[in-house]
């Protein structure tokens, strides 16, 4: 019998599917739900948010920011999008927290967060679970060390938990190593507080979704090309904020949609920043039928509707200044260039070695458990399509995006899937399962 199941909230068992023909609802944009949150705390006067997503990961951006004395208003129960009240404090306005703040799995919200924490005169500790005080903050720390703050870790401030002794800052030049909108961001963040300019360029041109919305709250924020700067000391204004589907998760019901026999899904309000939508540009590549409809700007971001019907993929190459437009999606990719005909081969994305989990080396081997032929690259995956999948037993890695990407293998595989620990997927995209039953006949 098609279908999935949920064991106790930690088992996903996944039957192939005949296909689906309807209307998917797609959770708000998580990047956008973090920014949403700190700006508009660190904003003078009242900040709206709609759509905000209620997942693991916001809401721990949301208790951080309550700990530093914000008010923060949820309102309503829908998993999907809530709306959301912040009566921002200003920078000068936060307070010292009296306990340590907990980032729990995100790394954005760590990382932002230490931006802002970096130039306000007080001390703080943040943390995070047993995943994030694995991952690497030092390429963080370093720029802010240097534009004048005290930061202390692990191996030499590299790992959480960390502590922070907030000072006056001073704006200063950096390049990035890798494109990055973790760094960069957490860099301008820092520079709203400095005096004097901060800059920061990067070898390609990461997602922008910060430097949109510091605009959108009256932030005098420049970019030339792949160089951003700002000048501080700099003040912002509290703005109403409708927050676009995430194309992120998007993306899980898009590769389903192109895989599945006689589908047609359909996905409204999502958002389509070019510095995200490299999954559009390479399903279009595979020869995914695929349409984006509608197109319109809400919150100062590109949104539209996206529709995608049942295709016959092939296999393409994947790097370059592609990679960090669609970063997050590359698991869900290499779920598609197995189902493929063709060989597909991703470079340049050593970056998702130091996700939640090392996202090449799990993708690697559990699609070989659905008997696709699957090689790691010392940056990437070498991916032999056409064969035909079979259910396997299968494990997340506690990474939400792997639970996603699996649940979509399980779709087109013969036999029953079943993927451990697949609860995780709450971190970006809450009440997944319900969404994905829908598509499972």
């Amino acid at each position: 019998m098609p279908g999935v199941e949920q064991d106790n909230g930690l088992i996903f068992r996944v039957r192939p599917s005949k296909g689906f023909k309807g209307e998917v609802r797609i959770p708000g944009d998580k990047s956008i739900s973090h920014r949403a949150i700190m700006l508009g705390s660190i904003a003078e006067g009242v900040t709206r948010i709609e759509n905000f997503l209620p997942g693991d990961d916001c809401i721990s951006t949301v208790n951080c920011f309550r700990s530093m004395g914000v008010d923060i208003d949820l309102s309503g129960d829908d998993p999907l999008g809530m709306g959301v009240t912040v009566s921002g404090k200003g920078l000068s306005g936060l307070k010292e927290p009296e306990d340590v703040l907990d980032a729990g799995n995100s790394g954005t919200t760590m990382r932002l967060i230490m931006g802002i924490l970096a130039g306000l005169p007080f001390f703080s500790t943040l943390t995070g679970d047993h995943s994030l005080r694995r991952r690497p903050m030092g390429r963080v720390a370093r720029p802010l060390r240097e534009m004048g703050a005290e930061i202390w870790g692990r191996q030499g401030g590299n790992l959480a938990p960390l502590a922070i002794n907030g000072r006056q800052l001073q704006g200063a030049e950096f390049t990035l190593p890798v494109a990055s909108a973790q760094m960069k961001s957490a860099i301008i963040l820092a520079g709203l507080n400095a005096t004097g300019t901060t800059t920061v360029t990067e070898p390609a041109r990461s997602r922008d979704h910060s430097e949109r919305m510091l605009r959108y709250f009256g932030v005098d924020i420049k970019v030339d090309g792949n160089t951003v700067s700002v000048a501080g000391p700099v003040s912002l204004k509290g703005q109403p904020v409708t927050v676009p589907g995430d194309i992120s998760s998007a993306a899980f019901f898009m590769v389903a949609a192109a895989v599945m026999p006689d589908a047609v899904i359909t996905m409204r309000n999502i958002g389509t920043n070019p510095s995200r939508s490299g999954i559009i540009d390479v399903l279009a590549a595979m020869g995914a039928s695929i349409r984006v409809e509608n197109e319109r700007e809400v919150s100062g971001e590109p949104v539209a509707d996206i529709v995608v019907s049942s295709s016959e993929l092939k296999g393409v190459q994947i790097g370059g200044d592609l990679i960090p437009r669609l970063i997050d999606e590359i698991p869900v990719i290499a779920v598609a260039a197995a189902c493929a005909t063709g060989v597909t081969e991703i470079r340049d994305a050593a970056e998702l070695k130091v996700k939640e989990s090392d996202r090449l080396a799990v993708m690697a081997k559990e699609l070989s458990r659905f008997g696709a032929a699957v090689e790691e690259l010392p940056d990437g995956l070498r991916i032999y399509g056409g064969r035909r999948l079979r259910g396997a037993s299968c494990h997340s890695h506690c990474d939400h995006r792997i639970a996603m990407s699996l649940s979509v293998a399980g779709l087109v595989a013969e036999g029953e899937t079943v993927i451990d620990d697949a609860a995780c997927a709450s971190i970006s995209f809450p009440g997944f399962r319900e969404q994905f039953k829908r598509i499972v006949s």
